[in-house]
């Protein structure tokens, strides 16, 4: 039987994206029979009208749900159910901020398929148009705006430290249907537009220790454009400080000593972190904007540890 490959995004409020990402996706070159899926998770704006607009133009088939459920994670996971329920074999995420790079369907499925991969992504290309590039970001900080770039070789990944995000990302759907505990975590949760998340991250550690079969091709390529709001130096602290939240309050374990349930050594880790962006930013050393999002990032497991001593896990 001929496999079928689904490209998946979800979206919130870009209806106006809407049409040249559905384009440049109909236009891809496909070894295998392809269709479009996307998950419209509560927009207020014209998406649905766009959608189904899109919908009834020729070319490759395009399908949209709307998961009523707000967050990123249950869109994502709604996207799993609806692949596993449309009965592709394969499905390749990225988002609605995004346009596909010639031959990332191709690519995909030359990983999926003939080389085995369970799991396959590629590079991830920050674009800055229309919005020029602050003179203050470091090319060190684009991987926080989801840039991907393993190098210009396709290899096989069996650590955490080269990851792959969502906005470039193709599944075999058979290791969902085999595993139902693997989903995106809903605890890492993000609304619409805002800051934060996370989900993707666990979900590809999941998959590490899983000892699943997961592929770099470095020509599997989308282009991520960033919107003005991230472009922003409190976006990164913010972004830092969230991160370190939901690690505090999720992936941390009992500690012998605790005040509110936060270990001291926590609380010297931060004074020692903005202690330490304090001195460069007097001493005017480059750096201090990554120092400072460490700071945040501290400042957030401390609260993290809060949150976690007033609502215990329910294994505690």
């Amino acid at each position: 039987m001929t496999k079928r490959i689904t490209a998946t995004f979800c979206t919130y409020n870009r209806a106006t994206r809407l049409p040249a990402l559905v384009a440049a996706l109909r236009a891809q070159q496909c070894p295998i029979p392809f269709d479009i899926l996307v998950i419209d998770n509560n927009s207020t704006d014209a998406t649905q009208e766009v959608l189904a607009r899109l919908a009834a133009e020729p070319g490759v088939r395009l399908h949209f749900v709307r998961e009523t459920t707000q967050g990123i994670p249950f869109a994502r996971n709604r996207a799993l159910a609806e692949c596993l329920e449309r009965g592709s074999d394969y499905m390749l995420f990225m988002d609605d901020d995004e346009l596909p790079g010639a031959g990332l369907l191709a690519a995909a499925v030359d990983a999926l398929d003939r080389e085995g991969a369970e799991v396959a992504g590629g590079r991830v290309e920050i674009m800055f148009a229309p919005h020029p590039r602050p003179r203050w970001l470091s090319d060190e900080l684009l991987g926080f705006l989801a840039e991907i770039d393993h190098g210009h070789e396709a290899v096989w990944i069996t650590d955490n430290s080269t990851p792959l995000w969502t906005a470039n990302v193709a599944y075999r759907m058979e290791i969902f249907a085999r595993d139902p505990e693997l989903r995106f975590d809903t605890r890492y949760n993000r609304l619409g537009h805002s800051v934060g998340g996370g989900s993707d991250a666990i979900i590809f550690r999941a998959m590490v220790d899983r000892g699943l079969k997961i592929r770099y091709r470095p020509d599997m390529v989308v282009e991520h454009y960033v919107d003005a709001w991230r472009l922003k130096r409190g976006y990164f602290l913010k972004l830092h400080f969230i991160a370190g939240r939901k690690q505090g309050q999720f992936q941390t374990g009992n500690y012998p000593a605790t005040i509110y349930g936060v270990p001291p050594f926590m609380v010297l880790q931060a004074l020692k972190a903005w202690g330490r962006t304090a001195a460069m930013f007097v001493g005017r050393q480059p750096g201090v904007l990554r120092q400072a999002m460490n700071g945040s990032n501290a400042l957030g497991m401390i609260w993290g540890r809060i949150l976690r001593h007033r609502s215990p896990p329910a294994d505690h």
